[in-house]
């Protein structure tokens, strides 16, 4: 199991709870979405997964092998060179092409050969079909272009998990569907992927394992997540 939480409590950062009696898990190459209202925990959560927010109690609390509860903060960097994490906001580096962009994050995970970076870069667009922008800044592509870019940037490293935060967000409908489906296609690869959403007509299209947060609880959904009655803001 890549992740894995039992009985764990999560608080936002002025310590009120926003999520009890949490169970998760996160297998290899599983496609796993999180669904709720806004300011029902589904960012919270995905942060203690990459270490952005502690978790406050857990009986169990395992990602990619390492208690987290116990995790000290410099052990931090290598465990997220092996994840991929896309926001919905892109968080490219805006002063950049998407070729240097893309060399960054190699040359600050250790890589130093330059025909070797060069070499992933590519295979990496060619992934996510934008081998033809790599030499384009951020501000010349659109949304979805940006969020391809981003794609590939999570995918660097070849990472067991890759979390999404809302990854089509800010995207028109026709650019979501083709945003999911890569992420869909990169989970056949092995790689789990852990999406939180309100494009709730993937769900149907693009089927996975579905958590709810509400009400302060995550519970999984999965199989009538489109009988629930949802007020998405």
């Amino acid at each position: 199991m890549l992740i894995e939480y039992k009985n764990a409590k999560i608080c936002q950062t002025d310590g009120k709870v926003i999520l009890a009696d949490v169970n998760f898990n996160a297998g290899e190459g599983e496609f796993i979405y999180l669904i709720g209202r806004v300011g029902t925990g589904k960012s919270s959560l995905l942060k203690t997964m990459y270490f952005e927010l502690d978790l406050d109690e857990a009986e169990k609390a395992v990602v990619l092998n390492h208690d987290i509860k116990s995790l000290k903060r410099k052990h931090v960097p290598a465990l997220r060179r092996q994840m991929g994490i896309i926001f919905q906001d892109f968080q490219l580096l805006a002063d950049r092409t998407v070729r240097r962009n893309l060399e960054f994050v190699l040359k600050a995970t250790g890589w130093k050969k330059k025909d070797e970076i060069e070499a992933r870069v590519k295979e990496v667009l060619a992934e996510v079909g934008m081998e033809e922008k790599i030499d384009q800044m951020p501000h010349e592509l659109s949304g979805g272009e940006q969020q391809r870019v981003a794609i590939a940037r999570a995918i660097l490293n070849k990472p067991k998990v890759i979390i999404a935060d809302e990854p089509t967000g800010n995207l028109d409908p026709e650019t979501a569907e083709k945003i999911i489906q890569l992420l869909r296609n990169i989970s056949q690869t092995g790689t789990s992927v852990v999406m939180s959403t309100h494009n709730l007509p993937m769900l149907e299209k693009y089927p996975g394992i579905v958590y709810r947060c509400a009400e302060g609880h995550l519970e999984e959904v999965t199989g009538d997540y489109n009988k629930i009655k949802m007020e998405l803001d």
